[in-house]
């Protein structure tokens, strides 16, 4: 159980590392990026956020994670 456990993760430290000496750009944390929305987008999505007590970017990527999952990766 134990073993299986620290396997994975080792598997996903070295494609980590494997991803850094490739592109030089670390795959922790999180990046700004410009992005374009409908105005009326923003409002809603402002709204929602309000009411969740969170931050709007965060509220964005927890929906682009959502639809994407499966997809192009697993969360």
């Amino acid at each position: 159980m134990q073993l299986n456990r620290l396997f994975r993760e080792g598997k996903e430290a070295l494609k980590l590392l494997d991803h850094y000496d490739k592109t030089r750009e670390l795959l922790i944390g999180r990046k700004r990026i410009d992005i374009t929305l409908d105005k009326k987008l923003i409002l809603a999505l402002r709204k929602e956020a309000r009411k969740k007590n969170i931050p709007l970017s965060r509220l964005v990527e927890q929906k682009l994670v959502k639809e994407i999952r499966g997809k192009f990766f697993k969360v």
